[in-house]
C-alpha cells in the first residue's frame, strides 16, 4: 500500500470535510447540502476495506466520493473542486466520452448504462434516473475502493458497488437480495489529482439483470 502525506487539499478530503468546507455560495440541486449521515452508518457496517489513512487507496476513494457527491448535488460543474472542469471528459466500456456538462444535464446512471431492453437512459433525465434507482435500493446502493493497481498520473483502481434491493425497478418487484458489482476505472489525473478524465469498465448487463429478476407487477 503507498504512503502518502496527509497535508492533503479540500478536494482529496473525506466528503463531508468536502460539504462543510465548500458550502457557501454553491448551486446546490435541491437547494442544500447533502446528507450523508445514514449512508455513513450503512458504510461503517457493510465495507469490507478498511484503507490506512493518508495512503494511495485512501485518498483516491476520498476523490472519487468526492466527485460523485459533485456529480449528484452540485449542478453547477464550475463549482466542483475534483475535476478540471474545462477538460473533464467521462466514458464507460469504451463508449462516448461525456462532458461535466453532459453529467450534469443526464445524470451518472444514464450515461453509465446507456440504452438496453432492462434500461433506456434516452427515455430518462436526472431526477427519473434518480429515482429509479432511489426506489430500487431505498437504503443506498454504496461505494467503496478495493485496491489502487496504478499510480498517478493514469490512477487505475479496482471498487465494488452494492445495495439490497428492497424496493421495486420499474415493473419488477424487490427480492430482498444484494446486488453487488465490481468494476476497474482509470482516472487521468493532474499533478495535484485532480480528475482530468475517468474511465470505467464494468458489466452493465450483469447489474441490470439482476434487478430485472423480480417478478413483474400485475395490474
Amino acid at each position: 500500500m503507498s504512503e502518502v502525506s496527509t497535508n492533503l487539499p479540500l478536494w482529496l478530503q473525506d466528503r463531508d470535510v468536502v460539504i462543510s468546507e465548500g458550502a457557501n455560495n454553491v448551486e446546490w440541486r435541491y437547494q442544500e447540502p447533502p446528507d450523508y449521515s445514514r449512508t455513513n452508518e450503512t458504510l461503517r457496517r457493510e465495507k469490507q476495506y478498511n484503507h490506512l489513512e493518508g495512503s494511495l487507496e485512501a485518498i483516491v476513494q476520498n476523490l472519487v466520493r468526492t466527485f460523485e457527491m459533485e456529480a449528484s448535488y452540485k449542478s453547477n460543474p464550475q463549482q466542483w473542486i475534483s475535476i478540471v472542469t474545462d477538460k473533464f471528459r467521462m466514458i464507460t466500456n469504451g463508449g462516448f466520452a461525456y462532458t461535466a456538462e453532459d453529467v450534469v444535464e443526464a445524470g451518472t446512471y444514464n450515461l453509465f448504462l446507456g440504452d438496453s431492453d432492462k434500461y433506456k437512459s434516452s427515455e430518462e433525465d436526472f431526477e427519473s434516473s434518480a429515482q429509479i434507482f432511489h426506489k430500487a435500493f431505498p437504503d443506498g446502493f454504496l461505494w467503496e475502493l478495493i485496491e489502487v493497481l496504478a499510480g498517478p498520473p493514469n490512477v487505475t483502481f479496482k471498487w465494488r458497488h452494492w445495495g439490497t434491493f428492497s424496493g421495486p425497478y420499474k415493473e419488477h418487484a424487490p427480492t430482498g437480495e444484494r446486488v453487488e458489482i465490481t468494476g476497474i476505472s482509470i482516472a487521468r489525473v493532474t499533478d495535484d489529482l485532480k480528475i482530468v478524465s475517468l474511465e470505467h469498465f464494468f458489466d452493465q448487463s450483469a447489474f441490470l439483470g439482476k434487478l430485472a429478476t423480480g417478478c413483474p407487477f400485475h395490474s
